[in-house]
């Protein structure tokens, strides 16, 4: 029996949590097996796993877009942000418009979603492109776009499916660094999907390590660095140190 939970209201310090919550498809391919995961309010959390793990399945679970068959997912949808892997704009659509699309849909006036849009687009540094349709635009700068769009809604929890994996590695490390910059003057709870465990490191408070499919939570690791990070805190021994531990927990996952 699914026992779905809808819009429950986690305690004060839990803002998401899967409790032995297990996903078949209708295909009979078991996706996840008795997945527990607490995140608690303001954390920074990022999976790691091999690929078809069922990553990307969580977040689906937890936002609503697929329903889980086993166990219970507390979580508040009724403020939560979600990015793809790729930016997902309306191609007939400018930058502004673009942004102004979630709240569109819920109703926002648009007066109202016109100022927000706003805010968000010089927030995420795309002043000067209001504008421009999406095939104008760089990868980052959709990516950027992306995330104005979901910002707009102002999530408390925060899911992002694997954004930054097809864009340059300088870019992606670029935009690694403005996503701290969002999250610390945004104070959401992130939830990070990513096959880089660099990136795993230098973003998340706790980097989770997921096994083979059906997926499941293998090992867990605190990551002890202050906030802000710099870009040359991936050149420290310990940032080194960590990468690889969590790096041989990935190949015993693929391994077993």
């Amino acid at each position: 029996m699914n026992a779905l939970v809808e819009q429950s209201e986690p305690s004060v310090e839990i803002a998401l949590q899967f409790d032995a919550v297990s996903m078949e498809f209708p295909d009979g391919t078991i996706a996840l097996d008795e997945v527990d995961l607490t995140v608690e309010r303001g954390e920074f959390v990022s999976v790691v796993g091999p690929s078809g793990c069922g990553k990307s399945t969580l977040l689906k679970l937890a936002s609503g877009l697929e329903t889980h068959t086993g166990g219970e997912i507390h979580v508040d949808r009724s403020h939560l942000g979600y990015t793809f892997q790729d930016a997902t704009l309306m191609p007939w659509r400018t930058v502004l418009p673009n942004v102004e699309l979630l709240m569109e849909l819920r109703g926002v006036p648009a007066e109202e979603r016109r100022r927000i849009a706003m805010e968000q687009i010089a927030l995420v540094g795309l002043e000067g492109f209001e504008d421009h349709y999406p095939k104008r635009l760089s990868g980052g700068m959709k990516m950027r776009a992306s995330l104005a769009r979901s910002l707009a809604l102002e999530p408390n929890v925060f899911m992002f499916d694997e954004p930054f994996g097809a864009l340059d590695e300088i870019t992606r490390e670029r935009l690694n660094d403005e996503l701290i910059e969002l999250y610390l003057r945004k104070g959401f709870t992130g939830l990070f999907i990513t096959h880089s465990i660099p990136e795993a490191v230098y973003l998340s408070s706790r980097v989770v390590v997921m096994s083979r499919r059906p997926g499941r939570i293998i090992a867990e690791y605190d990551v002890p660095f202050e906030w802000p990070r710099t870009p040359e805190l991936r050149y420290d021994p310990e940032f080194t140190r960590l990468a690889g531990e969590i790096s041989v927990a990935l190949r015993k996952a693929l391994e077993g």
